[in-house]
């Protein structure tokens, strides 16, 4: 039998990294009807997709840096200036306007988002690296463009979509460059595919978890901008195929380095390391969930006012209206979320050589 290049198993990246977009996909689709009959998003769903995923997500990336004693030694610099630059930085653009400061955060997420997508792709990549770099060209253009053209096709409708408030993604009218992207799109896709084709027969196997997460990525961004246009078919297919992949990861990362390591686990207390066997996961889910709620009660408190009723805690907090404290506040409290995007940059670097991440991630016990 052919080995395919799992990241864990073919169990767990089908069931965690792989799986999820085409599971919220076919969710979505399956309830289209409902979906489009919704105003919003209930509460119920709210807390689900947003603190239960997106948010915690979020959260996980403190597991790969400031919880991991090594890497902390290994760049202190970048660990000290990732938060107070992305303060600075978020004041500096809070000080123009709040709608800047949101727009900016969105476009690093979108840019985010795409990466993601486009680090899977080379994981499930790495064994075909001896081929001619053209087919590696057309491996990366398939997977950019699998979410640029959804990216673009939003750039140049007026959907009634929003990452993470209205309008904070621009609007460009020409509906023509849609059309232009997904002629594109479908181009190097069918390059793609005799690309594929070819090196099955001359290899006799196809790389499975490559094609899927490929087809997962191109279903879910269309079906959730494209094809529905609505708010929260887009945050669903969004958040899930996202997030749960990426605390996957995480976790695949920290057991795989809990066991290569033993008592020797750099993490901070030998505690930490604990969280990463199977009877734990349920304990490393609610303490991702734990964290992303207690920050997104702090945010409706301060900020939004919206949920105080699934927070309870939210209500005592005074709402900020001063918009000079706004200034200073916002930027503080997206911090998680910026110096996630920031350090997601630098963490999984892919033009490493023998990479030490790598090494971690893609352990086998012997």
């Amino acid at each position: 039998m052919v080995k395919q290049p799992w990241i864990a198993s073919r169990a767990a990246d089908l069931g965690f990294i792989v799986g999820p977009a085409f599971i919220i996909t076919v969710l979505v689709v399956l309830f289209r009807d409902q979906i489009a009959l919704t105003d919003g998003t209930p509460p119920w769903l709210w807390l689900l997709l947003i603190v239960g995923v997106d948010v915690s997500h979020v959260y996980s990336t403190i597991f790969r840096t400031y919880l991991d004693k090594e890497e902390l030694k290994k760049r202190p610099s970048l660990y000290t200036l990732a938060p107070l630059g992305a303060w600075i930085g978020g004041v500096m653009l809070y000080s123009v306007s709040g709608f800047t400061f949101w727009r900016v955060l969105a476009y690093l997420a979108v840019f985010h988002f795409i990466r993601q997508q486009y680090g899977f792709m080379m994981i499930y990549a790495r064994g075909e690296r001896s081929r001619p770099k053209f087919t590696r060209l057309i491996d990366q253009a398939a997977i950019y463009l699998a979410t640029l053209f959804p990216l673009a096709w939003w750039h140049c409708h007026k959907l009634g979509l929003s990452w993470f408030i209205d309008g904070d993604l621009f609007y460009v009218d020409w509906p023509a460059l849609g059309i232009i992207v997904g002629a594109l799109f479908a181009a190097v896709m069918a390059a793609y595919a005799v690309k594929e084709i070819y090196y099955a027969r001359k290899d006799g196997m196809v790389n499975v978890p490559k094609n899927l997460l490929l087809l997962g990525t191109a279903l879910s961004w269309s079906a959730g901008i494209v094809i529905f246009n609505n708010d929260l078919a887009f945050t669903a297919t969004n958040v899930v195929a996202h997030g749960i992949p990426y605390m996957a990861l995480i976790w695949i990362y920290g057991r795989n380095q809990r066991d290569m390591r033993g008592n020797a686990a750099p993490y901070i207390t030998r505690f930490i390391s604990r969280f990463f066997s199977l009877r734990m996961i349920p304990f490393y889910i609610a303490l991702l969930f734990a964290l992303a709620f207690l920050e997104e009660g702090v945010w409706d408190g301060f900020v939004w006012r919206e949920h105080g009723a699934l927070f309870g805690f939210s209500r005592y907090l005074p709402q900020v209206k001063s918009e000079y404290i706004m200034i200073w506040l916002v930027p503080l409290l997206a911090l998680p979320q910026s110096v996630h995007y920031l350090l997601d940059a630098f963490i999984w670097k892919h033009n490493l050589k023998d990479s030490e991440w790598k090494k971690i991630l893609l352990y086998r016990p012997t």
